[in-house]
């Protein structure tokens, strides 16, 4: 049975557009968690860690810390990362993973 953490490890060796779990990456300082993009969407959204503005995923990998943020009224870095890893435990303890 795989962990958690081996699930997430195992999604970051995938090249960035092809993750389906977020991933924290830190800049100039500032710590951001990546939100994997959906098909419908031009881009994937960068959350600040702690704090509730995103930006555009093209934009931080440019700019990394200078990247342009925007408020965002209900999500942060952290909350991604908790509810995916709620889900992963979840579909460990449904038998999902093997």
């Amino acid at each position: 049975m795989m962990t958690v953490e081996e699930i997430f490890a195992e999604d970051r060796r995938n090249p960035p557009p092809e993750r389906s779990l977020p991933w924290a990456e830190t800049r100039g300082g500032v710590t951001v968690v990546v939100e994997p993009k959906p098909h419908w969407a031009g881009d994937m959204r960068a959350f600040r860690l702690d704090a509730r503005e995103y930006c555009h995923y093209a934009d931080w990998s440019a700019n990394g810390g200078r990247a342009r943020f925007y408020g965002h009224i209900d999500t942060c870095g952290g909350d991604l990362l908790l509810k995916a890893r709620v889900m992963v435990a979840r579909e460990i303890a449904d038998r999902l993973w093997g």
